[in-house]
């Protein structure tokens, strides 16, 4: 556990040295030890996990007047992060009209199409990653498709593609058209996801299918098994056997396997002779380009698995596979409880899981997988929408650190007036947030959906925490510091606009209040709210320097904060 002492030293090394005048006094400084989320680590049964009781039975939150800070609440299980704008536009529209909206908003550019006009593609960038994080952060802050790119994020977490293990050239354009796959197939089917990610390049290579042979009788070589196996284990169906509701099936004391290794390696045959579309890799274009089978190096005989029989190899094959996969039982509750997860609560209950996957598996109207009927479901549930959820103890998850640096700079509108967006690589533990999307350094993402901090009061209580794999005494520290810097000066030309906010920099209660709603939807205690007031009121507001800083604190000292980091 972090002593108190220490996190203060750490939280204040670097801060409110450079770019103004005045600094916050030793109280204020002192209050951010005092909130800072190294307390979640000695008392994580604040949060993280979410409540196992029954639910009640009604689906979605019948129409009702939205309050500006139930938009807010809204805004953080569906964006990037909330803006003063598209509060108002809940409460203007209320939820299912919202998403309604933005089922509607067209992508602005694609990553691909970014890079291209940003010239990315120039020679000298044939064998580097420069231009994904540029074009990843832009995404993620500034488009205004932000439920596309919420959802699109929550599925790059389980169905990865990281970049740094991408063995093509032009990684960039690469890792960037996979990305686009997500973003572009977010609001249509499960099924469709499947084989867009299957055709992939990007994929192909991460789970190192790509030009996959079949069996050699001479050699016995066999075909490699990556991707069967974790379409199976990660993307689809998980390795146990599941009941609607997201329970495992058992038998007896044992839990029943969804699959053997026969299953993966007749699922493997399948996969073999998919090759890129094109020789000619001195352009990126290739990499946008769906893969085709090559005849020579695919298997044409049967494969078994999963009680499935295919053969005769090629597309219709992989086809059929796909099919057979997507029809398992398993798919729609462990599909369904990772998007609940990675948008709404860590610990959703077996009714809200059962209540989506029924979603999943017929939408009403005869379809298996539309996921725009899964993502109303999941949003719209008493669950997702009740206000019973603030006071359970046990409800919400722990904010993942992208969410934390997007949710800042959107609620204070930092741009990249250059498009160089100069935040880069976040992954360092040690100096950043310890997460930078797709950059993943493994199939299993940042951190696992069951994951359970071990000897806490959440593992106690058999619940899972799964963003706490990622956060320890040393990302506590790197977080707090890095985001003094970012919230201060921002980063390169990324910077954020405080103009609105300052005018309430010398009254400390609205300025505090404006912070907790848009930053954190109203869920900052009344203990914590006075703690950071506290601190706003030491820095002197007499100067344009000392409102500045009565501003940098508000937000910092929020975005310490246990009540914000562990979002419900």
């Amino acid at each position: 556990m972090l002593d108190e002492d220490r996190l203060e030293g750490c939280a204040s090394l670097d801060a409110w040295e450079t770019g103004v005048s005045a600094a916050p006094s030793a109280s204020a400084l002192k209050t951010v030890a005092s909130v800072a989320p190294a307390l979640i680590l000695a008392a994580c049964g604040e949060g993280g996990g979410g409540t196992t009781a029954s639910s009640p039975a009604a689906v979605t939150v019948t129409a009702q007047a939205v309050s500006q800070t139930q938009a807010s609440r809204f805004l953080g299980q569906t964006t990037m992060g909330a803006t003063k704008t598209m509060v108002a536009d809940v409460v203007a529209q209320g939820y299912d009209g919202w998403i309604t909206a933005q089922f509607g908003t067209a992508r602005t550019t694609t990553h691909w199409d970014w890079l291209i006009a940003n010239g990315y593609n120039a020679a000298t960038n044939i064998n580097s990653q420069t231009g994904f994080d540029q074009t990843m952060w832009r995404g993620m802050i500034s488009d205004p498709d932000q439920l596309r790119q919420r959802v699109a994020m929550a599925l790059l977490d389980f169905v990865v593609v990281g970049i740094d293990g991408v063995n093509l050239n032009w990684r960039a354009f690469a890792a960037a058209a996979y990305v686009d796959v997500l973003l572009d197939n977010a609001f249509t089917n499960y099924r469709q996801i499947m084989d867009a990610v299957t055709y992939n390049a990007a994929m192909s290579s991460f789970l190192t299918y790509l030009n996959n042979r079949k069996a050699n009788t001479t050699t016995g070589a066999q075909p490699d098994e990556n991707y069967a196996r974790e379409l199976m284990q990660l993307f689809t169906l998980g390795l146990y056997q599941l009941n609607i509701d997201g329970s495992v099936k058992m038998s007896g004391s044992s839990p029943l396997e969804t699959y053997g290794p026969a299953d993966v390696s007749g699922l493997a045959r399948v996969f073999t002779g998919l090759t890129l579309a094109s020789t000619d890799t001195t352009t990126p274009a290739v990499y946008r380009s769906q893969l085709v089978v090559n005849a020579s190096i695919n298997e044409t005989g049967s494969a078994t698995f999963l009680g499935t029989t295919v053969s005769g190899g090629g597309t219709a094959a992989i086809k059929s596979a796909l099919d057979a996969i997507f029809a398992h039982s398993n798919l729609p509750p462990f599909v369904s409880k990772q998007l609940i997860q990675r948008l709404v609560t860590s610990n959703p209950s077996a009714a809200y899981i059962s209540r989506v996957a029924t979603v999943f598996t017929d939408n009403g109207k005869g379809v298996r997988g539309d996921m725009q009927s899964v993502i109303r479901a999941i949003l719209l549930d008493t669950e997702a929408r009740s206000d019973t959820a603030l006071t359970a103890q046990a409800s919400g998850k722990l904010r993942e650190p992208v969410m934390r640096l997007t949710g800042w700079a959107r609620a204070y509108g930092a741009t990249s007036p250059s498009a160089a967006w100069a935040i880069g690589d976040t992954s360092s533990t040690t100096t950043r947030l310890g997460q930078s999307m797709g950059r993943s350094q493994t199939v299993f993402s940042w951190f696992r959906p069951g994951y359970s901090p071990p000897d806490t009061s959440i593992s106690s209580a058999g619940l899972v925490a799964p963003e706490f794999q990622i956060t320890n005494e040393q990302t506590v520290v790197a977080y707090i510091n890095y985001m003094q810097a970012l919230v201060q000066n921002g980063t390169g030309d990324v910077k954020a606009d405080y103009t609105d906010i300052l005018t309430s920099a010398t009254d400390s209660g609205t300025l505090v209040d404006q912070v907790n709603l848009i930053l954190a939807a109203g869920q900052l205690s009344a203990a914590t709210v006075a703690s950071i007031k506290a601190a706003v009121d030491s820095i002197s507001a007499s100067t344009t320097a000392g409102q500045q800083n009565r501003v940098y604190a508000a937000i910092l000292l929020t975005l310490a904060s246990p009540d914000y980091l562990t979002v419900k």
